[in-house]
């Protein structure tokens, strides 16, 4: 019989990947298999967040209700940002937690199963060059890791703190992995990255080749079977022309980007030490409206950011109604530990923060409600990815709208073109033509 074990993942992509990287491991390399009823496992992982404060909270209240709820005898671990930053402090605050296993550790879990109160957080661990075992959640289309760590030195973020200096993984290896994942049937690549296109600037091993993000993005394209290139996050600094004009002419990258502008005051970013202004985030940006006539640019912005003045804000409202971002992830500026600006004097108080989040979403859904109308009676191409409720499947067009449609699982992994007959600020609806 087989061990049973049941994985919750928080965060963002990077996250999930890591979870499918435990899910290979421990069930091509242990007497373990996959559940989604967490009273049936023997082992309950959560791979955590800690970008933000509230998944960090949510992490006690998730072990303390997965231990209410597990069978006897069943084990728990903590993987993730938020283990590499309290490591063993976890298992003192939740003593039933049997292991800690760091974000830039995962090739150690099959080792962190099997040692009772296991913790490991070195985030000077290199496995930029482990073969990790296979396992895709979404068989139609691959995430798949270019760097782990990041250099940036932002005064808002932990993450260098949890996944440590940034180091390139080898293109062979990448390139290795898309092939395998497009011949087994994923004609979408997702290449992921804190900071994708500062891609090439360090790699674990000496003998990797030498390249930039760009060259790294003409290289997949080459792949035959890989039909589109996504990529997530790209850093606003290291967007140069040549980028840019790969991007624009490449049919192969879909044409989305998402462009985290953080603020839209150049007083704000500096001393967020973004590295840009206000002034070349508009011009990248801009510059791309036009290369790209149909792009779709989504961003995230940080509102309440220590010092942020009335002005620094207006300066922010600006940039959305310049650069009438398709998508926005907006949140209020949370102090994180070991950050400088948790340290900085002038904190915003919670009330103005919340009122100009308010602002942010309002203008927001403002520009969607002028221009997601003018979507109707577009025909997309649509990859179809996923089975919705309501009879419905779900894909993306290739600049990233979702696009749901009548339809069973017989969709799922092709290409249709779609009239868009009906649309909302979240997603579009359509017939298919073909």
């Amino acid at each position: 019989m087989r061990k049973k074990f049941f994985i919750e993942t928080l965060g963002c992509a990077m996250n999930v990947r890591d979870s499918e990287h435990i899910i290979a491991e421990l069930t091509q390399k242990e007497n373990y298999e996959l559940t989604d009823r967490l009273e049936d496992a023997d082992l309950i992982i959560i791979n955590t967040c800690s970008v933000r404060e509230k998944p960090v909270h949510k992490l006690f209240s998730e072990v303390g209700v997965f231990n209410k709820r597990k069978k006897k005898g069943a084990k728990i671990g903590v993987c993730g940002c938020t283990a590499s930053h309290l490591g063993e402090e976890i298992i003192k605050k939740a003593p039933y937690v049997n292991f800690v296993l760091g974000a830039r550790n995962v090739s150690k879990i099959t080792k962190a199963v099997k040692e009772d109160k296991f913790v490991d957080i070195d985030i000077d661990y290199d496995e930029s060059t482990y073969a990790f075992s296979d396992f895709r959640s979404n068989p139609y289309k691959a995430l798949i890791n270019i760097s782990i760590g990041c250099d940036k030195k932002c005064t808002f973020c932990i993450v260098p703190h949890t996944r440590g200096e940034e180091i390139s993984i080898p293109a062979e290896l990448i390139l290795q992995e898309a092939k395998k994942a497009a011949k087994n049937g994923a004609k979408e690549i997702f290449l992921l990255g804190q900071n994708v296109n500062n891609y090439g600037k360090r790699f674990g091993d000496p003998n990797a080749k030498k390249m930039d993000f760009t060259d790294l993005l003409e290289m997949v394209s080459e792949i035959e079977e890989v039909e589109r290139i996504r990529f997530t996050s790209p850093h606003p600094l290291h967007m140069d022309d040549r980028f840019l004009e790969v991007f624009a002419k490449n049919p192969k990258i879909c044409k989305s980007m998402h462009m985290p502008l953080q603020s839209g005051s150049t007083k704000v970013l500096r001393d967020m030490k973004r590295g840009y202004t206000k002034e070349w985030f508009l011009d990248r940006a801009l510059k791309l409206r036009e290369m790209v006539p149909d792009v779709h640019i989504s961003t995230d912005i940080i509102v309440g950011f220590p010092g942020e003045s009335e002005e620094d804000f207006q300066d922010t409202l600006d940039v959305i109604r310049k650069v009438k971002f398709e998508q926005i992830f907006s949140f209020k500026y949370s102090p994180r530990p070991l950050t400088k600006a948790a340290e900085f004097e002038n904190q915003i108080d919670p009330d103005t923060a919340s009122r100009r989040l308010s602002e942010v979403q309002a203008l927001h859904d403002e520009i969607l409600d002028e221009i997601i109308p003018k979507e109707v009676g577009k025909v997309y191409e649509v990859y179809f990815e996923e089975l919705k409720s309501g009879g419905r499947v779900g894909g993306r067009s290739d600049n990233n709208f979702l696009v749901l449609v009548e339809g069973s699982e017989e969709l799922l992994g092709k290409f249709k073109k779609v009239k868009i007959t009906r649309a909302s600020r979240h997603s579009l609806f359509g017939e298919v033509l073909e």
